[in-house]
């Protein structure tokens, strides 16, 4: 987090931590005779009023210069690479909040005209005709959400996906839109297509937690992203 006489960029969370880790830096900033870099030990307890407990060291180093954009670039937290494919309602809707989040996305469609003229700094857009060809280059450890406007291309980008995992086994999570009946359909064209049944397994269709029943674009959005923080936080967690 960057603390400047009136502003503050990025968090450490919030919460009286925070507080009291920016009156802090406020306080370093006025002093000249504070240079190189320090720590500082918080105890989370009753002396900041929390009750979780435990202890926060947090580094201190002082800047100089303006604020510039390497700084900002510093300061976001490296995301994890989702690849989306389909500019559609649910797509869109799913951008809005992943961006909010810590993940860093390629958006994928074929047709060009359908990306907003807007997008947040770490969604990427692109244009790729055919649509499949993107997966060549997706980055290791991307998590797949299939979404087109054009089952024929869900089924075209998922066969990539799995040609891939035969040959890298790079790609987490493949996430399929759809219904069990689609699904079905889909794992049937797969199967004559020379996948095995072990190879198919590795698509998930439906896509989103269980639990929410909503269909509009948004519920449809929130349940996906649920989904892809669930499997973030699963791994963080598995030991290796």
């Amino acid at each position: 987090m960057a603390v400047l006489d009136d502003m503050v960029i990025n968090t450490l969370g919030g919460g009286h931590l925070e507080f009291s880790a920016i009156a802090l830096a406020r306080q370093y900033l006025k002093d000249d005779a504070v240079d190189g870099p320090f720590t500082r030990r918080f105890a989370l307890g009753p002396s900041l009023g929390q009750c979780c407990g435990g202890v926060v060291e947090l580094g201190f180093e002082r800047l100089q210069g303006p604020l510039d954009t390497g700084l900002v670039q510093r300061l976001r937290p490296r995301g994890t690479p989702v690849a989306l494919f389909g500019g559609g309602h649910v797509g869109k809707a799913l951008v809005r909040i992943l961006a909010t989040l810590p993940f860093d996305v390629r958006w994928v469609d074929s047709r060009d005209e359908i990306f907003p003229p807007e997008v947040p700094g770490h969604v990427h857009c692109e244009h790729s005709d055919p649509v499949q060809a993107a997966v060549a280059d997706l980055a290791p450890g991307s998590r797949v959400l299939i979404m087109s406007f054009s089952h024929a291309e869900d089924l075209d980008v998922v066969q990539a996906c799995l040609k891939r995992q035969r040959l890298h086994g790079d790609l987490p999570f493949i996430g399929l839109i759809g219904s069990k009946t689609k699904w079905a359909t889909f794992g049937h064209r797969l199967r004559e297509r020379g996948f095995s049944a072990q190879e198919c397994a590795q698509v998930t269709c439906p896509i989103g937690i269980t639990g929410i029943a909503g269909k509009e674009p948004e519920a449809i959005a929130v349940a996906v992203a649920a989904q892809l923080l669930q499997l973030s936080n699963h791994e963080a967690q598995s030991p290796g």
